[in-house]
Parts: C-alpha cells; structure tokens; sequence
C-alpha cells in the first residue's frame, strides 16, 4: 500500500461503522423487545444470529481473501453489511430481525477478519502490533460510542433508525474504498477450503490459541451484550444516559490501543497476565458494585483489558500461519463470534434464571484465566522463535 496511514485510517473507520451497529443492540433490547412484542431473552436472538452468522461466514471469506485479494472481499462485504443494516431498521418481527442481523453478520464477517490480515500482511513484526492495535481501537470505539449514538438515536427517534443511519454511513465508506483502495493480490493460487484449513486445523499450537479466542469471545461479547440492561437496573437511567455510560468501555479499548505495543515492551510476559487481572477487576465491579463511578472506571478497564488480549492473541495467530493470515483471521475471528454468540445464549439463560450480576461475575474469574493461560502459550511461541532465530540468553 502506499499509504498505509491512510489504508488504516479507512479500514478503522469501516470497523467503527460495521462494529457499532453490532454493539448498538446493547442500549437497545428494552426498546427492540417492547417495540415488536417480545421479550428480552427473545430480543437478544436477533444478538446471537449476527455473531453466529459472523462467526461461520468467517471460515468462508478467509480463503476467499487469500485467492483472490482482501481488498476485493473487503469491498464486496462493505456493500452487503451496509444494505442489511438498513434493512434491519424495517424489521417487522422477530424473525425478520433475526434474517437481516444474520445477513448483516454474514457480510461483516468479510471486513473484520479480513481487515485484520490485512493489515497484519502490509506490517512487519516490529509495526504489526501496534497496526492492528489501531484498526482495533477504532473498531472498538465505534463500538462503545454505539452504545451512546444508538442511545440517543432511539430516545429521541427510534431504535430502527440506530440501523438505518449505521447502514447509510457504511455505505458512504463503502464507496470511498471502491474509490481509494487499490487491489492486491491473492497468496495462494486455487481455492480449496479443504487444503486451505487442513494447515492450521493440524496445528496443535495454533489451535489452543484460537481455543483460547473462543473464551474472550464468551466473556467478552456475551457479557457486554446485556451491560445495557444492567446499567438500567443499576442505575434507572434512560437509554440515553445508559449509552454513554457504555462509551467508557470503548474510551478503554482505543486507549489500550495506543499504549499495548509499549506496555508489551515493558511488562513482557505479564503483559497478558496483567490483562487478564484488568478484566478481572472491571467485570467483578460491574457485577458488585451500582456507583457511577465505579461502573465507568470497571467499564474502562474492561476495554483496556480486551484489546491488550485481542490485539496479543490475533497477532500470534498471524505469527504462526504468515503465509495465510486471512485463513488465520478466519480461525479467530470464528472462535471469537462463536464463543459471543454462545455467551450470549449462555448468559441469556442465567439473567432469567438467575441474576444479571452473576452475568459478570463468571466473566471475571473467564477473562482472568484467559490472560493467565494466553501469557503461558504466547511466552511459550515466543521462546522458540528467539530460539529458531538463534537468539541467546
């Protein structure tokens, strides 16, 4: 690329439009489940189809990418998330919903995945992590500032109208990288899903990691999906005031962003270990405490300690398989929205048979033990790389 600034800067912001209108939902299940007649947990179906739909539509556009270029399927996956999100703003029952969401998942799938390998094969070693550090920061911005735009975009009009104005923006930036973006071309020379995944479906070490991805999944999306209507519990604010609240944990994710490739550096291998007590600390205090305060400090360490494991973990996965990082994005990206899309199910269960604090109290003691097994296996990687490339010690 020739300016990679500029390729990051229009893949970020792509992410921010494709991720908010999926984080969107957090502010807006109360208002989705009294506006069609359903109830929450139902409500919550239309969360679970997006990322199942994501998480399975990954296996396919990762190959895909890596025949025919990335940028080709970014742009193709750019028109259709754009044209579904639209069209989920004129769903008229639970299943429409539902259809549209996971039409809009299905899309999604070919621009973070595939974004991220992306970026992950126009960066050295050195710059890699901090790239795809960016890309996810903003990512996870338009994530969290979801939570506040969708607020303010259902009280004061409608939560169809969240899904609508996300789907005009994507197109917007759809045409842009039809217009700017130059193709590359493809790292394998025939398509063959079979071969494509037989490589790293037999590597022990890459699996456990994207094993690994599968919990952050779960405790992350699964968890975050029902933090709006924890915060109306907690505090009996409106959906507005909710939505902001939630953007703390966006705040943390871009900010995580920026100091991950310099705090990796100074901790080393507590780098992660570090993480995963971060997340621990800001999920026990969503699940104990109901002080302002408190909730957005829990929530900002939530995201800090999300994309300290995210950006580690999907960048290993790139390390291990360099000569197909779109089929690797594929694994990750799948583990990652299957494991959401069952932690949502999961969780969904518990708020109605249990309490919706339980919700983040188990996903403290999962993203701790995420962080302390990611730090063995990554260290472990590490090791023997230095060790291949003759490094003493």
């Amino acid at each position: 690329m020739k300016n990679k600034n500029a390729m990051l800067m229009t893949l970020g912001l792509l992410a921010f439009m494709t991720n908010g209108d999926n984080y969107a939902a957090a502010p807006l299940l109360l208002k989705i489940s009294e506006d069609l007649g359903i109830s929450l947990q139902h409500a919550a179906y239309s969360v679970t189809a997006y990322m199942l739909s994501f998480g399975l539509f990954t296996l396919i556009f990762g190959p895909l990418s890596d025949r025919f270029g990335k940028i080709q399927v970014i742009r193709i996956a750019a028109f259709g998330t754009a044209l579904f999100s639209i069209l989920g703003g004129f769903a008229f029952n639970l299943q429409s919903l539902m259809i549209f969401r996971a039409f809009n998942g299905a899309f999604g799938a070919g621009v973070f995945p595939v974004t991220m390998a992306l970026v992950g094969q126009s960066f050295n070693d050195k710059e890699r992590q901090g790239a795809l550090g960016k890309v996810m920061g903003i990512m996870f911005l338009g994530g969290a500032t979801a939570t506040a735009i969708g607020g303010a975009l259902a009280y004061f009009g409608s939560w169809r109208l969240v899904y609508i104005v996300y789907g005009i923006g994507e197109l917007i930036i759809a045409l842009v990288i039809l217009k700017t973006l130059e193709k590359d071309s493809g790292v394998v020379t025939e398509l063959n899903f079979i071969k494509a995944y037989k490589a790293p479906l037999s590597n022990l070490r890459f699996m456990r990691l994207v094993i690994v991805i599968f919990f952050v999944g779960f405790a992350v999306f699964g968890s975050f999906t029902y933090s709006g209507k924890l915060m109306q519990e907690l505090t009996g604010f409106t959906v507005l005031q909710v939505g902001l609240i939630l953007s703390f944990f966006g705040l943390g994710t871009v900010f995580g962003g920026r100091i991950a490739p310099r705090m990796k550096k100074l901790l080393k291998h507590g780098f992660l270990v570090s993480a995963g007590i971060m997340g621990f600390a800001g999920l026990y205090i969503l699940s104990s405490f109901s002080n302002i305060v408190l909730l957005c400090i829990g929530l900002f360490g939530f995201g800090v300690a999300f994309i300290f494991l995210q950006s580690s973990l999907v960048s290993t996965a790139q390390a291990k398989l360099p000569k197909m990082r779109g089929t690797a994005m594929s694994l990750a990206s799948f583990n990652m929205f299957i494991g959401g899309a069952v932690g949502t199910a999961v969780n969904g269960r518990i708020m109605i048979q249990q309490n919706i604090n339980l919700i983040f109290f188990y996903a403290s003691f999962i993203i701790l033990a995420v962080g302390l097994i990611a730090a063995f296996f990554i260290a472990g990687f590490e090791l023997r790389q230095k060790k291949a490339a003759g490094v003493k010690f």
